[in-house]
């Protein structure tokens, strides 16, 4: 079985051949302004477009728990906004990660993937401001991703 490629990088600019998809977990209260969507707006302003638009229309579609939104951003890249997040601060609740959305959203980015014939490429999705676990979130993009013969990169920022 294939595994996880992890590189230090940043997971905006990936630099294989091919169709790429850039997976990220979104909250799912229409906040868009901290963390790793920084980084996709200063290189797009099409996915926070769409992922505000998606908010805002919320009552008449999908936008919620394990939902995911593609975003074609360049001709041969895409961004996956999945709703794997429960508001964006600690509480009474825990932190915000919901692993079970992380999980349903990666089986969408699966089967995008598939049908684009992309690599899928992500920070370490999740943990982050969501504040989960990467012995969490890891078998989970194994699970939905990589035993379904999708390559995945995980970009870790910095040096």
């Amino acid at each position: 079985m294939s595994e996880i490629t992890y590189v230090r990088g940043d997971a905006t600019a990936p630099s294989v051949k091919g169709v790429k998809l850039i997976a990220h977990v979104c909250n799912d209260i229409g906040g868009w302004g901290k963390g790793f969507v920084l980084a996709l707006s200063r290189r797009w302003p099409e996915p926070e477009a769409a992922y505000r638009a998606w908010h805002r229309d919320r009552a008449h579609n999908d936008f919620g728990p394990g939902a995911t939104q593609f975003v074609q951003v360049e001709k041969y890249v895409w961004v996956a906004n999945l709703i794997g997040q429960r508001g964006i601060r600690t509480g009474s609740k825990g932190v915000p990660v919901r692993y079970e959305a992380i999980g349903t959203g990666l089986a969408h980015v699966a089967i995008k993937a598939a049908e684009l014939d992309a690599s899928v490429h992500m920070p370490r999705i999740g943990c982050g401001l969501a504040g989960g676990d990467w012995s969490r979130v890891e078998p989970l993009i194994l699970r939905r991703l990589v035993e379904r013969g999708v390559a995945v990169t995980v970009y870790d920022h910095g040096e």
